[in-house]
């Protein structure tokens, strides 16, 4: 059976050269890379990952923690943190909270007695102080647990405020938000500030109604809106929602009710992922986020992290939004 010292010999190349191949560290060459492959493959040699992590004392293996994988959102992310993480040679466990405290403290358990080698938190149910005794690196989406965690988000000051701007600049006088839950100090709320005090510069009649992250189903916010926005929506003329889908259960509900959009009601959404750009009618208007580039700057984030005892390279990470406009404003 051939070994690295073997496949190095056959390449011509030095038994580091095949290590930094094999782990894809540092700068090798496009024809070194090929010839070491080569005699990989004729060799039928495989390096062996187990034991490669035992000698590390690393299993490679990055836990993901999401509120609902099923979400357009979420799968997306996921998506894009697995392509980053697999070209640096990390596999992803995925674990699904459900936005259920209990859920999210069993799998932060779970994953550290499987030895994972970090954390990318997305689901935040679970209090600051429960992150204290937490001993091993953590990058969170959308939430700041302290400076010992970086957080990776985009720009939600931003985004409520293009969103709000682009609702009063509509002719809307009369504006709704709805928010998802303001208890926890998530970045995502810094929408709900900017809508808020962008509604205040401008003197606009302005009112928040706070969802919850309980469910995140079509199903769950359109019962959400009959319950919640249906008796007080013919008295807004702007609503900005929190996520498109929440945009599009209540576009459903205004045409049920006979209200046009955006004649008589402009919506905005916020995400812009794959549900929002196959939906045609109608098209929302909506904020997007880069969400390749959030789930690729997870990923970097934290496998520096694992590989790095340098506290300067612990960077948080604020991407752009843009607004995109539709046909319901």
């Amino acid at each position: 059976m051939a070994n690295i010292k073997d496949v190095a010999k056959h390449a011509g190349v030095s038994v580091t050269t095949v290590s930094r191949v094999m782990n894809n560290r540092g700068y090798i060459g496009k024809e070194t890379r090929k010839k070491v492959e080569d005699a990989m493959a004729e060799m039928n040699y495989f390096p062996n990952q187990i034991a490669r992590a035992l000698q590390k004392s690393q299993s490679y293996i990055l836990g993901v923690i999401v509120p609902d994988s099923n979400h357009p959102f979420f799968s997306k992310l996921i998506k894009y943190i697995e392509m980053y993480a697999n070209e640096q040679n990390y596999k992803i466990l995925i674990c699904n909270s459900l936005d259920q405290p209990e859920k999210e403290s069993h799998y932060i358990s779970m994953l550290r007695e499987n030895r994972v080698d970090g954390i990318i938190m997305c689901s935040h149910t679970l209090d600051v102080e429960d992150y204290k005794s937490v001993n091993f690196p953590i990058v969170t989406f959308d939430r700041i647990l302290s400076e010992r965690f970086p957080y990776v988000a985009s720009d939600n000051y931003r985004g409520g405020e293009l969103a709000t701007t682009h609702l009063i600049e509509s002719g809307c006088e009369r504006l709704l938000h709805i928010s998802g839950p303001l208890k926890l100090d998530l970045l995502a709320n810094r929408r709900a500030d900017a809508f808020k005090l962008t509604c205040m510069r401008h003197n606009v009649e302005h009112e928040i109604i706070e969802g919850t992250n309980d469910n995140l189903t079509f199903e769950y916010f359109s019962e959400f809106i009959q319950s919640e926005i249906s008796g007080s929506l013919s008295s807004f003329d702007g609503v900005f929602c929190s996520n498109d889908i929440v945009a599009y259960a209540l576009y459903l509900h205004a045409v049920e009710r006979g209200i046009k959009v955006p004649e008589q009601l402009k919506i905005v959404g916020y995400d812009y992922h794959s549900f929002t750009r196959m939906l045609q009618t109608p098209k929302l208007t909506t904020i997007k986020q880069p969400v390749t580039r959030i789930g690729k700057v997870l990923s970097s984030t934290l496998i520096n992290l694992i590989e790095t005892d340098d506290e300067d390279t612990i960077n948080n990470t604020i991407v752009d939004v843009i607004l995109i406009k539709g046909h319901t404003t």
